[in-house]
């Protein structure tokens, strides 16, 4: 008969007396880092955490998340060529975040329900700001002036705000029924908009700067580039931006049987697929660059815009320059082309023409769109007889206190999210002056790299797609891209893998065989829900291994 013994057994408590965290070498430790997503946006939008606030089912706090950095989601949904989806790690896995489609069903909700900007109006006393420029860039920064708590005056040359999203994007990509109301809703949050008012015609630089405490310019680019070949320009010549902006006012164009347009860009883009409309038979475009996907010397335009434009019949000749007009008296009969490669000579890049690769290109017009300078009318002492401003990560010109500048006039800017993104930084190096602060230079984001994801914990999914008109479907100022459902929004948003964020999965809580995670009923200090015990972790690593979005990580404590 086998005897029993009583086990052994503690008294309630007694085992906190233990502190075994004094073997442990490493410790965790959560390590908040930013999403692909937003090191790539150009505007700053933080997507993961807006993504978090629909997965949460709260579509106007995400909303509110989202115009924290960039007030017109509406329209940057349908016009940003979306690097923060190149970025997302998703794509690594199966397909990235549907990120722009998600932007604009919110920007179109928070019209439809008329959420109001989380911004409150600046007292009568506010120190005052002025901004010139009421494009993507000059509406940014009024938005975020005004959320800091400053009177805003924006001056606009033309009758209405938009820059060239009013100007000179089709209303196939942007219809002006939206435009118009974002706008609206934004001016609406307290910025004393005047229209009509050209600086260097009804003001002055010197006023400006003696009668408010800063100055934000974002004039944009509004005098096209000298462009000849070999000396020879057509009579009847016609610039891109110059037409894409009649075919906004007007509706119609001028139609010949075919043309060809100089240039890689939106500009050159909009305009092909805008002569199709009109109905120009053969349309083609010239360009230096690449294709997209054919390597780092690619096109600029946006990739979507591109593979439609084709869709619709235009024809691309990539690496391709032109070494000659062909006339006939002072009509454009034909352009020859030549075969053109980007060639890197001790840091020096230059594309260079192959001989021999000549041929030639029957069209009855040649269209540069090969990009704007700035208009320096009331500007010329800021910029010294260049083309464009030269500025700090902030907008702030050397040597021209109280002074900022966004958007394209810099130069080295030429999308909508930049502007953007100009505005908001500019706004912040503004208060920050006028508060008696320092900035320096700005620290880059350390992102979470695809392998810090834990692809256990998540299921293969398809993307969202929202839907496309049919190629025989696009005429007119007909919307080409449709909006996802809320359905197809929600499942998209529980696509995203929360990089470098906790999303409360319980796993460092439930796994720790130490029971040293304590989960908190309220927002701890660093945002999660979850504490460390280091009393009692040994460092093991697990809840570190087992993270699925890269939250936490180990740190040698020798």
């Amino acid at each position: 008969m086998a005897i029993l013994t009583r086990s052994a057994y503690a008294l309630p408590g007694s085992s906190l007396n233990f502190k075994t965290g004094n073997w442990r070498t490493e410790r965790p430790y959560h390590q908040h880092r930013a999403a692909p997503c937003h090191g790539a946006c150009p505007s700053g939008e933080d997507a993961q955490a807006w993504l978090a606030k629909i997965a949460e089912g709260n579509l106007r706090a995400a909303w509110e998340t989202l115009v924290l950095a960039n007030p017109m989601p509406a329209i940057t949904g349908r016009v940003c060529h979306h690097p923060c989806e190149s970025a997302c790690n998703r794509g690594g896995y199966d397909a990235p975040i549907a990120i722009h489609n998600v932007e604009r069903f919110l920007g179109d909700q928070a019209i439809e329900q008329r959420w109001p900007y989380p911004v409150k109006k600046p007292g009568h006393n506010a120190p005052r700001v002025a901004v010139v420029g009421a494009g993507p860039g000059g509406l940014s920064a009024a938005y975020h002036l005004v959320r800091h708590g400053y009177r805003v005056t924006l001056f606009e040359a033309l009758a209405q705000a938009g820059g060239t999203l009013a100007t000179a994007i089709p209303a196939y990509r942007l219809p002006r029924e939206t435009l118009e109301a974002e706008i609206a809703r934004l001016i609406a949050v307290g910025i004393d908009f005047r229209p009509r008012h050209k600086l260097g015609r009804d003001m002055t630089l010197e006023g400006l700067r003696a009668e408010y405490k800063a100055v934000f310019l974002a004039p944009g680019n509004q005098h096209s580039r000298p462009w000849d070949v070999g000396g020879a320009t057509p009579t009847d010549l016609h610039v891109g931006l110059a037409m894409l902006k009649e075919w906004v006012d007007v509706g119609s164009l001028p139609v010949t049987k075919s043309a060809a347009i100089i240039g890689g860009g939106n500009t050159a883009i909009d305009l092909s697929r805008v002569l199709k409309r009109a109905g120009v038979q053969e349309v083609h475009v010239i360009t230096h660059q690449g294709l997209p996907g054919s390597g780092e010397d690619e096109m600029r335009a946006n990739p979507v815009e591109i593979e439609q434009a084709r869709e619709e019949g235009v024809v691309i000749h990539d690496h391709r320059g032109i070494r000659r007009l062909i006339l006939r008296g002072e009509r454009v009969v034909g352009v020859e082309m030549v075969r053109m490669k980007k060639l890197t000579e001790k840091g020096v890049s230059k594309r260079v023409a192959f001989e021999g690769t000549e041929t030639v290109l029957h069209v009855d017009q040649v269209i540069p769109a090969i990009g704007q300078e700035v208009d320096p009318e009331g500007m010329e002492s800021l910029l010294g007889g260049k083309p464009f401003f030269s500025a700090d990560h902030w907008g702030r010109i050397a040597g021209q206190d109280g002074v900022y500048v966004g958007g394209d006039a810099r130069g080295d800017h030429g999308t909508v999210s930049e502007a953007v993104g100009d505005g908001r930084r500019a706004a912040d190096a503004i208060h920050a002056a006028l508060q008696g602060v320092q900035l320096g230079e700005p620290v880059p984001k350390e992102v979470v790299p695809y392998k810090a994801i834990n692809l256990n914990y998540f299921e293969h999914a398809p993307r969202a797609a929202a839907p496309v008109l049919p190629v025989q479907q696009r005429v007119g100022f007909a919307e080409v891209d449709g909006s996802l459902t809320l359905n197809e929004v929600s499942a998209e948003v529980r696509r995203c893998f929360s990089c470098g964020n906790c999303f409360a999965c319980d796993n460092c809580w439930t796994l720790c065989p130490d029971m040293a995670v304590l989960k908190t009923a309220e927002t701890a200090a660093d945002g999660s829900h979850y504490l460390f015990d280091y009393d009692y972790c040994k460092g093991c690593g697990l809840c570190a291994s087992e993270c699925p979005c890269g939250f936490i990580a180990m740190e040698s404590e020798l």
